[in-house]
């Protein structure tokens, strides 16, 4: 099968990459943060999340990073939106994209949102009608698509159920999330086959990869050849999971543009730009960027 021409990558650094950091970020670094990503040409950003500031503490300041945001032609600023609550924040704070998620592992919705699967529809269900009918799109996250890390492999079918159902509530796009990393390509290829078998076109799937135990360009890779185009990422590999002992960060932005770019596949981002980024967010941490390519330097 042909590899797509363009990929559209979903930076999700800012949330899923800041959100487990324990010491607080200060709001304008974020700000600066999601300006850079953005300069460098990223199209689509995941800001922040509006949750409760007791169990997510860093993304106590959501309100003041949208308001402290320059709106930029092209770039869609999105947040994280766990309830009606949260999501009467979203709309105050002129939120354009909100996403709401969903788990395929029983265990894994208990011990994360504290309810069933079931249960996170009914929550999510005011929450999508009302985006809908105030013009907001809706993304859907699935979590532990390919493995949980309570409940060990999770099936097929419980994947396909979850994602069909938030597509069918609403939500535009569907992340297939490997939150603990333990995916393989073929495991990963024939998800996304089942899921577009079942009425989720593939242009509304995305992949949001771990790369626990390595295998996060690989199982993108896979995607591709099955004709995903839309790919989550995390500048500087930023991020892991509370709830997923042992999770590493997320799949690293300038790692993916590195391989895409080798491919031919247009992104319309600056690997360069997204490189300094990763350093500049790396430096303000302490720490090392968890990519490759950052850690090699500029490919100029």
């Amino acid at each position: 099968m042909s590899l797509p021409a363009r990929v559209k990558i979903y930076e999700v650094g800012p949330r899923d990459g800041l959100q487990n950091e324990k010491a607080i970020v200060p709001t304008a670094t974020k700000i600066e943060l999601i300006e850079r990503l953005a300069n460098a040409g990223l199209e689509y950003i995941e800001a922040s999340s509006f949750v409760s500031p007791k169990w997510v503490p860093q993304m106590g300041d959501a309100a003041e990073v949208f308001a402290g945001l320059k709106p930029k032609e092209g770039v869609t600023y999105s947040a994280l939106v766990p309830n009606d609550r949260g999501m009467d924040g979203a709309v105050a704070a002129g939120v354009e994209e909100i996403a709401v998620f969903a788990a395929a592992s029983e265990s894994f919705s208990q011990k994360n949102i504290n309810c069933s699967i079931e249960e996170s529809f009914e929550r999510f269900a005011p929450v999508i009608q009302r985006a809908n009918n105030q013009g907001m799109f809706v993304r859907g996250y699935v979590s532990c698509v390919a493995g949980c890390p309570y409940e060990g492999a999770i099936d097929e079918s419980a994947v396909v159920k979850v994602a069909a159902k938030l597509f069918d509530m609403g939500c535009y796009e569907i992340s297939l999330g490997d939150t603990i990393g333990v995916g393989t390509p073929e495991q990963i290829k024939s998800l996304v086959k089942a899921v577009k078998a079942h009425d989720v076109p593939i242009e509304k799937i995305a992949l949001h990869c771990h790369d626990t135990y390595g295998q996060a360009l690989a199982n993108i890779y896979a995607g591709l050849q099955e004709g995903v185009t839309v790919i989550d990422s995390a500048v500087g590999g930023l991020g892991g999971c509370p709830y997923a002992k042992g999770a590493s960060g997320n799949v690293a932005t300038e790692d993916v543009l590195y391989m895409l770019n080798g491919l031919g596949i247009e992104t319309g981002a600056d690997i360069n730009a997204i490189v300094d980024t990763a350093w500049f967010i790396s430096d303000y941490l302490g720490i090392k960027p968890h990519s490759k390519v950052a850690c090699v330097g500029r490919t100029d």
